[in-house]
């Protein structure tokens, strides 16, 4: 008897390009099992995941400015994406979005792009705002990935002051390394209350490792980039919705 594996003809399947890092990857993946509806594992969503963590560093190619340009790896797990039967992509890294045409000009299918849609997500729930804080490694500053979808809206973006820039630099640079209890927590949510006094309406949690860490609680109103994902992921792939693409720069 034939073994009835195929996939529902109204369903898509997202491919995520993963391991930037593993474990916001993993968390990536449980949000989306958690924001599916479902009775049984049939009623989950077929996902396809390079959880590839030998992409080469981000931080080393954009803040130290000396490491292996992240691009052509990148592009090259989307092809094998599509390939292997992927309807769109996601990417689960903000940083990496520096690099989303490599992506996006590599592949013949949608690419989510994270950074808009948290924006648009931001703008949506919060109309008015004026000053919208960015939590995020130091090369999501440097890239200006925020900063310049936001100006094109017409709201300023907050960063952390020098120093405790590099203090977050730290904290994720710690859960990075597997840190995730009592203490990052607590300078996590220290570094949140920093940003609210530097006149933040709203911190975007623009890391997917700050999602691992952020408590409920937080001493500012957050967008976290990972549920945003999550939930764009769940929509396009079982409600039909149209992925949120970017097809020019800002």
């Amino acid at each position: 008897m034939e073994k009835n594996c195929k996939q529902s003809s109204v369903e898509k399947i997202p491919g995520i390009l993963g391991g930037m890092g593993p474990e916001a990857t993993v968390d990536l993946m449980k949000r989306i099992i958690a924001l599916t509806p479902a009775l049984d594992d049939v009623d989950h969503l077929r996902c396809i995941v390079d959880n590839n963590p030998k992409v080469p560093s981000r931080m080393k190619a954009i803040i130290d400015g000396d490491g292996e340009d992240p691009g052509p790896c990148m592009a090259d797990m989307g092809k094998r994406l599509e390939t292997w039967g992927a309807d769109f992509l996601v990417i689960p890294c903000n940083t990496a979005h520096h690099y989303y045409y490599n992506v996006a000009e590599a592949v013949d299918i949608p690419v989510v792009h994270l950074i808009d849609l948290v924006v648009e997500t931001v703008i949506s729930q919060n109309p008015g705002i004026k000053k919208a804080g960015v939590l995020a490694s130091t090369a999501v500053l440097m890239t200006k990935l925020y900063e310049s979808r936001f100006a094109a809206r017409g709201v300023d973006v907050v960063y952390p002051d020098e120093t405790v820039q590099g203090d977050l630099l730290g904290v994720i640079r710690r859960v990075k390394a597997g840190e995730t209890g009592e203490a990052v927590r607590k300078d996590f949510a220290d570094i949140c209350a920093h940003l609210s006094g530097r006149g933040a309406e709203v911190g975007i949690l623009g890391c997917t490792e700050l999602g691992i860490i952020a408590d409920k609680d937080l001493p500012i109103a957050s967008v976290d980039a990972a549920d945003v994902l999550a939930r764009e992921i769940v929509a396009v792939a079982r409600e039909g919705k149209t992925p949120h693409t970017e097809t020019a720069a800002p």
